[in-house]
């Protein structure tokens, strides 16, 4: 599980843990019924857009965001006016989970930032505000998306340092995929469709996302030093069309959560 020399599971104190990811990894708080009270769940958001400048002269409507849930919406005016990362740093954490599930978004660029081209982001209309409806769209699957992302990677590995704002925290990377099967409710094993609407018109190949997730993560390993790793194996990568949030290849059934909590040390 792990690759650092530390022998206590990461949860197994209890402290505060910050989730820096996507719903994948929050879920297994809800699975296993754990209370989440010291919980930070950071998600909709990217590296790339995470240590970005906010775009000169978007100002934020005072009303939330049109058809989201509280959640999401608060997730998208983080993401839109950069106050994640001061939030992540002010809660210190004694654990950050990091997933990047919410890295298959494309991103916008320009205007002096990036932001995260999410799904919230376009529902919810606010993708026509100024600046954004000017700005560049970059293809999560492009290199020019890769260079922005190993400088977030940078970005993050220095906040990790000694000095940094997170330097002794204890880092866990949840090497979450794509699946490529779902299981029936008679207990059927059938192949996923090879692609996937990322964003409304917009879809994207499961084995293009998986080669990049496994690039992300070999990245992240190289570049913090004591990361801890929590992977599930293949039988377990599996999508439950029952899913609490619906069916997606990134929406398990129930034994991976079982699987990766255990990993963890997690109590429930």
């Amino acid at each position: 599980m792990s690759q650092s020399s530390r022998s206590v599971p990461p949860l197994a104190g209890g402290g505060r843990v910050a989730i820096l990811g996507s719903c994948v990894t929050r879920d297994l708080w809800r699975m296993t019924g754990t209370p989440a009270d010291d919980l930070l769940y950071i998600s909709r958001t990217r590296l790339p857009s995470l240590f970005a400048a906010r775009p000169q002269g978007m100002v934020l409507p005072d009303s939330p965001p049109p058809g989201l849930r509280p959640n999401p919406a608060q997730a998208l005016r983080a993401d839109l006016s950069k106050t994640a990362l001061a939030r992540l740093a002010a809660f210190r954490p004694d654990v950050v989970i990091l997933d990047f599930i919410d890295e298959r978004f494309d991103l916008l660029v320009g205007a002096g930032g990036v932001v995260t081209a999410s799904w919230e982001l376009e529902t919810s209309g606010w993708d026509a505000l100024l600046p954004l409806e000017a700005l560049r769209r970059v293809d999560a699957l492009s290199a020019a998306d890769a260079t922005l992302w190993r400088r977030g990677l940078d970005a993050l590995a220095t906040l990790c340092a000694p000095g940094g704002a997170l330097s002794g925290t204890r880092l866990v990377l949840h090497e979450a995929r794509w699946s490529n099967a779902l299981q029936t409710p008679s207990g059927r094993i059938e192949a996923l469709d090879p692609d996937l609407e990322i964003t409304p018109g917009r879809r994207a190949s499961r084995v293009a996302h998986n080669a990049r997730l496994g690039r992300m993560h070999a990245a992240t390993r190289a570049a913090l030093p004591g990361l801890e790793v929590v992977k599930a194996l293949d039988s377990l990568i599996v999508s439950d069309p029952d899913h609490i949030w619906g069916p997606s290849p990134f929406h398990y059934i129930p034994d991976y959560y079982a699987e990766i909590w255990r990993q963890l040390g997690g109590r429930s």
